[in-house]
């Protein structure tokens, strides 16, 4: 194979920006996704996006149920350009339910944009997802959205992100005028004033007219006076943007807007391209860095199925880590070492595919069909090499799942062997008889869009019942024999021959611990994501 060069790889990686937008539900976070499209020019207006066939809808939450809850449930990727930069998007769930996805789409990204409510502040989600950034060291900026709104004083959320989620939030663009009541914004960098004015239903970019300091103080009057002295105030603490500790996880770069009229998402976008940082040496399972020159190497973050239903496939979603892709070129897969051909390789936005020649460190590509590939499995070219796996959550819910019609029982399991490639929900099977799955999962709504999928997209209605279990914990042979026989507790498999021990409540499995102290009961459940 012929390909790009060590140092031309560098360069086309240092055009790349991957990151992720985390938030709480309703916090706006689909809202600046489409935002983001709409000034980087990939749609004409926010929620239409320019195709060969045509302006069309196209926004990132492209699944029926989505568009019908108002609710983002599949993560998406979304790649555009933007000053000359390939910027490659990762659009996350926000509702707590999905967020062992949201955590998975983390894994393959640079830096996170973390969206706040104005009103709202730091809330329960916004912080577990926080700590998911934390433990992967991205680097965050973060979004204070709404301020057209009526919200919460600035500065009170200052300390409640300093207080809450122990990072030092450093305003790049600070809001002139009190929530409900949007002025504009300084940027505190230049010392300009920025006035934003509306658009019809924020459709279009926002008109920006800069203006001078002294005419800012005559025409904005108390609102101009009070942001200034604020400014002031952030400086004499030292709240000024530090790169370094931005890129080390200690500061957070912070910018004020509303993305549903468009105030300050460019500045936001800006900083993405200005700050956060570009693909670099990923860590392989033994701690060494794959070099960014080095053969092309990438893994599974995401599969989806039915993204578009006139195709009825799926599509496994690669985080390129190394190399240069060249589509057509044949692969190693690491856990079964077998050979794996590129062929049908694509670039994805939202539910959009087209078919790509290559892709960079950085880049996501989508390969169609690709039935062997499972989440965090590693593909590679040249030097062997294997990524960490991605954990998966210890689920909290547990139902049976049964096919309503006996006659569509293929297209049950056809769709319950997808879903469960898919991360959608843990699929666990008896010792001795795999004709009644139970379904484990975080959130109840997992089991909800697992039903709703199952009969639009595969035609198998499903009856969902309950069962007694709360607990689940990782076990192996010589504790599954110790069980037999235990109330309480059940013993149950997944696909990858994982044993987990089932239990009624906690109180059942302290009772069986202290009967088996030698007994193996592991709380984190990893599964075999990406080891050879």
């Amino acid at each position: 194979m012929t390909g790009a060069t060590g140092t031309g790889i560098s360069e086309q990686a240092a055009r790349r920006r991957t990151f992720a937008i985390i938030s709480h539900p309703d916090a706006g976070k689909t809202t600046l996704t489409e935002k983001f499209l709409l000034y980087a020019g990939a749609v004409t207006e926010a929620g239409a996006v320019q195709a060969r066939s045509g302006r069309r809808k196209a926004t990132s939450d492209w699944m029926a149920m989505e568009q019908q809850r108002g609710i983002s449930i599949s993560s998406t990727v979304l790649q555009f350009t933007y000053r000359d930069h390939v910027v490659n998007l990762l659009d996350t769930p926000g509702h707590r339910d999905f967020s062992e996805d949201t955590y998975r789409v983390l894994a393959a990204a640079d830096a996170a944009v973390m969206v706040l409510d104005v009103a709202k502040g730091i809330e329960a989600q916004t912080l577990k997802l926080f700590e998911v950034c934390r433990s992967r060291n991205l680097p965050i900026i973060t979004f204070l959205n709404k301020y057209d709104r009526p919200g919460r004083d600035p500065l009170e959320l200052l300390d409640e992100i300093a207080s809450q989620i122990k990072l030092s939030p450093t305003p790049v663009t600070w809001p002139v005028g009190v929530p409900g009541d949007f002025r504009g914004v300084i940027d505190r960098r230049t010392g300009d004033f920025v006035r934003f004015t509306r658009t019809v239903r924020g459709a279009t970019a926002v008109p920006e007219e800069m203006v001078a300091a002294d005419q800012a103080a005559r025409q904005e009057g108390d609102a101009w006076e009070q942001a200034t002295e604020e400014c002031s105030l952030l400086a004499e603490v030292g709240a000024d943007l530090d790169p370094k500790s931005f890129l080390s996880g200690e500061s957070s770069p912070m910018f004020v807007g509303s993305a549903l009229t468009n105030f300050g998402v460019r500045h936001l976008l800006d900083a993405v391209v200005d700050l956060a940082p570009a693909p670099e040496p990923r860590d392989d399972v033994a701690g060494e860095l794959r070099p960014l020159e080095s053969g092309l190497s990438g893994f599974v973050f995401k599969i989806q199925a039915n993204m578009n239903p006139a195709h009825r496939d799926h599509i496994a979603f690669v985080r390129v880590c190394s190399g240069h892709f060249e589509r057509g070129m044949t692969v190693t897969h690491a856990p079964t070492g077998r050979p794996f051909a590129t062929k049908y390789a694509s670039s994805v936005f939202g539910s959009d595919r087209e078919t790509i020649d290559e892709a960079f460190p950085g880049d996501v590509i989508g390969l169609v069909n690709a039935s062997d590939l499972r989440i965090g499995d590693t593909l590679y070219d040249g030097d062997r090499v294997v990524f960490p796996g991605i954990p998966t959550f210890a689920p909290e819910l547990f139902v049976r799942a049964r096919a309503r019609d006996t006659g569509r029982y293929k297209q049950f399991r056809r769709g319950l062997e997808q879903m469960e490639r898919e991360g959608v929900v843990q699929v666990l099977f008896d010792l001795d008889d795999g004709t009644v799955p139970i379904l484990a999962a975080v959130g109840q709504m997992q089991f909800e869009v697992f039903a709703h999928r199952l009969e639009h997209e595969f035609g198998a209605a499903v009856d969902l019942s309950p069962t007694p279990y709360t607990v689940a914990r990782r076990t192996d042979d010589a504790t599954v024999a110790k069980l037999a026989g235990t109330t309480g507790a059940t013993v149950m498999k997944r696909h990858d021959g994982t044993k987990l021990a089932l239990f009624e409540s906690m109180f059942w499995l302290q009772r069986v611990e202290k009967q088996h102290p030698d007994g193996c009961f592991e709380v984190i459940l990893t599964g075999t994501t990406g080891q050879a």
